[in-house]
């Protein structure tokens, strides 16, 4: 079977297409973080964001590695979410269960690959369902810091970074304000669980 006639290749337009949507709604959720005094949290979604960039630069290149030389449209049918709004802690949430959704399609998409036999596309697949899943729980511990007003309170001691200066201090708790520059709290670094980092 040849890529073009395939489900496969409908899949990945799908992909592509969700792909490129989450990362605009990442963008409208880091600025809503960012305007509000989040920095930390805005950079972290912005990291997310540039990830599910090159997800979908990724499949827009399988794509194009189809047989045609040049692919002038694909029809696609697919829903996409419009969910997020400019509530903080709701867009975590959401943002959370948006990766899990992508998730399981992708695992579909990999199932329908290996079947049609395009292994390699079935792989990407499945690379990026794992990526989502981690990206799923990032936002979820982040939703449970800021809801259990832990993002910048933390049971033992821990180093406390300002990205504008570098200062760092050890305490269970953030500086309100940077003693050495002034930034807000916002700016200091969130702490994930090791296995979270991006």
């Amino acid at each position: 079977m040849k890529l073009k006639d395939s489900k496969t290749f409908a899949n990945l337009a799908r992909a592509y297409m969700a792909e490129c949507g989450a990362r605009t709604r990442y963008e409208f959720c880091e600025y809503g973080f960012r305007y509000n005094g989040y920095e930390a949290i805005a950079t972290l979604i912005d990291k997310i964001a540039y990830q599910e960039f090159n997800h979908a630069r990724v499949l827009y290149m399988k794509l194009q590695d189809a047989e045609m030389k040049q692919v002038d449209n694909i029809d696609v049918c697919a829903g996409f979410p419009f969910k997020e709004k400019w509530d903080l802690l709701t867009n975590l949430q959401l943002l959370c269960q948006d990766e899990l959704d992508e998730a399981k399609a992708y695992e579909e998409f990999e199932q329908t690959a290996r079947e049609e036999g395009f292994d390699e596309i079935a792989d990407i697949f499945m690379m990026i369902r794992e990526v989502e899943i981690r990206h799923a729980k990032v936002f979820e511990e982040l939703y449970n810091q800021m809801k259990n007003k832990e993002l910048y309170a933390k049971a033992k001691e821990v180093a406390w970074v300002c990205p504008a200066c570098g200062h760092v201090s050890f305490d269970k708790k953030a500086w309100e304000e940077c003693p050495l520059c002034g930034a807000k709290q916002g700016y200091c670094e969130v702490k994930l669980p090791e296995e979270l980092y991006l």
